[in-house]
């Protein structure tokens, strides 16, 4: 996926490049007045907001819903990773590529790498059964659950712990439940686009254009879930999980014809009823909720 994504930029990069020097041919109409027939594609970043939701978790030995679970994003700020074809991906980012169909409309497929971490300390009522081999350490939350308070930090469990090898001398920790490689939302979006230029009194959109753009998009979702689930090893493969729609609005800003800056708000509802957890094929978890995401991205715009 990283060697994708390289790839991907390099050839942004030199269409770019091989279209902005064909730009002193003379020409009769600006650039920017017609769309129809022109690509696209961007790199950006996001941050993630996500309603609370009920997570079930089974198994050959338990079946238990945490309720109302919370959870949050895991920025890294701002970082060279962003730009970095080795590492572009870790960060929580945006990657779209798309075509006008005509001036006003357009079809891109894109990825949103989001990553959703449940919040480590909280206390959450868990509903059902958990009944483990004695030998296993989770067995020592065996017992029959009906909207019973579970304190979720137990074990000294931390956020990321896993990922930080961070012991747990005081027991087998509950629940540890990331999407952090990530949230991968893999989506097609139909947008509408138009030029608001002349209301800021623009004279040449070639040199400045705005625009404002609305879409819908439906997709797979496709996380690499890290979760530690009554202390059993966790599965670390990428899983197709669920699906995903979503509807964004946003302004962009074009400059010299062919790059633009476009931030956009999009909000949107997961549903993941084949959540991988453990090594074992027995164990899932499922869960729906919904996201509200921020999101700034750099692209440009081309002839073929």
């Amino acid at each position: 996926m990283k060697t994708f994504f390289f790839y991907a930029s390099f050839l942004v990069l030199f269409l770019s490049i091989n279209t902005f020097a064909q730009g002193d041919i003379p020409t009769t109409e600006r650039f920017t007045a017609h769309n129809k027939g022109k690509f696209f594609i961007s790199w950006g970043g996001n941050r993630e907001s996500y309603t609370e939701s009920d997570v079930n978790f089974r198994g050959k030995d338990y079946n238990f819903t945490v309720d109302n679970m919370v959870a949050h994003d895991k920025p890294k700020g701002w970082h060279i990773d962003y730009v970095n074809p080795a590492n572009m991906t870790i960060p929580q980012t945006n990657f779209r590529m798309g075509y006008f169909i005509s001036d006003h409309y357009s079809v891109a497929i894109g990825w949103d790498h989001m990553k959703y971490v449940m919040s480590q300390a909280q206390t959450a009522n868990v509903t059902g059964y958990i009944n483990l081999p004695a030998d296993q350490s989770g067995s020592i939350y065996n017992g029959v659950y009906n909207n019973t308070p579970v304190d979720m930090s137990q074990g000294n469990a931390q956020e990321g712990g896993y990922e930080k090898n961070v012991a747990q001398p005081n027991g087998t920790a509950f629940l540890m439940y990331e999407h952090t490689d990530g949230l991968n939302y893999v989506n097609t979006e139909v947008s509408r686009h138009d030029d608001i230029s002349k209301l800021f009194k623009l004279p040449n959109t070639d040199k400045i254009q705005i625009n404002l753009t609305e879409g819908l998009g439906a997709g797979l979702l496709y996380p690499k879930t890290n979760a530690t689930v009554l202390g059993m090893p966790r599965h670390d493969d990428f899983h197709i999980s669920g699906y995903g729609l979503s509807a964004k609005a946003g302004i962009n800003f074009t400059f010299f014809k062919y790059f633009y800056i476009q931030g956009e708000l999009k909000t949107g509802y997961i549903n993941m009823q084949d959540i991988r957890t453990t090594t074992s094929s027995d164990d899932k978890a499922s869960q729906d909720f919904f996201f509200f995401q921020r999101i700034i991205a750099f692209g440009g715009i081309f002839r073929l």
